[in-house]
């Protein structure tokens, strides 16, 4: 038996932030970092709490650690707030939903009814309605992957008109998080018919609409889509799983501090490629991934006449899609240190293996193959 489900209650598009007028005379915090307050976001969301008794804690970081997380619990615990709102990115919502989980365990028994409202910023990791948060221990060098249905908000509201303000790299680096969430999620073992829909929806929205949004930050039609795409393909990945992509992603990310879409990007044409198996056919018949790609390319109308010319195809559009937006096909080209790279070689794929995502990678792999995934993106 398998089941997909969601319980967050969806807002979107232009005047979603309209949903935030039937918070009134409540005690909130706003769960932000201070790139957001200074270019003027939290005015904007400040405007529709209407009555409203506000406080503000924006000491989030990129991959918050673990003592961000602990400095908003005491934030929260101050102003004894009923209401969370996160308006960031993934890392803010991801710090966010770990404020509120951890206080609703450790705070007075009023917390446990605390409500969550995700304001992503962002269209990347879906976080807005998922039951994970990525948590960093600076100390080990380590992203945490926390799973637990209390980290699901009940609200998203996705109005596009905040993600203009995203750079172009985020943009890209973003997108292509949403982009290897739903090619992971399409070939999970858990797959199923209703992540299937989304993931295929998510993928024809990212190659139609990342473009345009990285071409052009204001074009709200894009940045609109590229909301739907992220949501949509956190649905599913959370229904279905990821895998030895996201596994890597953590573990490389982690210790190099490479912005996790961005080596998901990295990463993403060198995993399909290792998880269609090309090279291992039996008795004529091609891994159930490799077809599930090949279907992916035919949705986008790429060429996929046989298994590997659409396999062929998806990684090559894929690659020209990083390219485009100037993403480093390879560790060397974005500047590491690539004899540490080497000399982690094996502490990086034992990560990435122990790594929670890597439970519903369609392929198993040994270590020396993570470890050769690794060498691949090198250079």
């Amino acid at each position: 038996m398998q089941e997909f489900s969601f319980s967050t209650r969806i807002f979107f598009g232009e005047g979603a932030l309209e949903r935030l007028r039937r918070v009134k005379g409540r005690r909130v915090l706003i769960v932000t970092d201070r790139f957001m307050v200074q270019i003027g976001t939290i005015d904007k969301v400040m405007t529709y709490l209407t009555g409203c008794e506000v406080s503000i804690f924006d000491g989030v970081i990129p991959d918050p650690p673990i003592e961000v997380v602990a400095e908003g619990v005491k934030a929260l615990a101050a102003c004894q707030a009923e209401i969370v709102i996160a308006v960031g990115g993934g890392s803010t919502i991801d710090a966010a939903k770990a404020i509120r989980a951890i206080a609703k365990q450790t705070l007075c028994a009023e917390a446990d009814h605390m409500e969550c409202f995700a304001v992503p910023t962002t269209s990347g990791t879906g976080s807005e309605v998922t039951d994970y948060a990525v948590i960093t221990d600076n100390a080990r060098g380590l992203k945490y992957p926390l799973d637990s249905q209390a980290l699901r908000p009940p609200v998203a509201i996705l109005e596009p008109s905040l993600t203009a303000s995203a750079p172009a790299s985020v943009t890209a680096d973003a997108g292509m998080d949403v982009l290897t969430h739903a090619l992971e999620a399409y070939v999970s073992t858990n797959a199923n018919d209703f992540s299937d829909a989304m993931c295929e929806k998510a993928v024809s929205l990212v190659f139609r609409f990342l473009p345009l949004a990285y071409q052009d930050g204001e074009d709200l039609l894009a940045r609109t889509e590229m909301q739907n795409a992220a949501c949509m393909a956190g649905l599913a990945f959370n229904s279905a799983g990821l895998g030895i992509n996201h596994g890597l992603a953590h573990a490389v990310g982690g210790k190099f501090h490479i912005a996790h879409g961005r080596i998901n990007a990295m990463l993403l044409p060198k995993v399909l490629a290792f998880n269609a198996n090309l090279s291992h056919v039996v008795g004529g018949e091609y891994s159930l991934a490799a077809k599930k790609y090949q279907r992916i390319a035919r949705i986008m109308d790429f060429p996929a006449a046989t298994v590997r010319l659409g396999v062929a195809n998806l990684i090559s559009e894929i690659e020209r899609l990083n390219q485009m937006m100037q993403i480093p096909p390879t560790l060397r080209a974005w500047g590491a240190d690539l004899s540490k790279v080497r000399e982690m070689r094996g502490e990086l794929a034992r990560a990435a293996l122990a790594d929670a995502t890597y439970a519903t990678n369609p392929r198993r792999a040994t270590e020396e193959e993570a470890a050769v995934l690794i060498d691949q993106i090198t250079g």
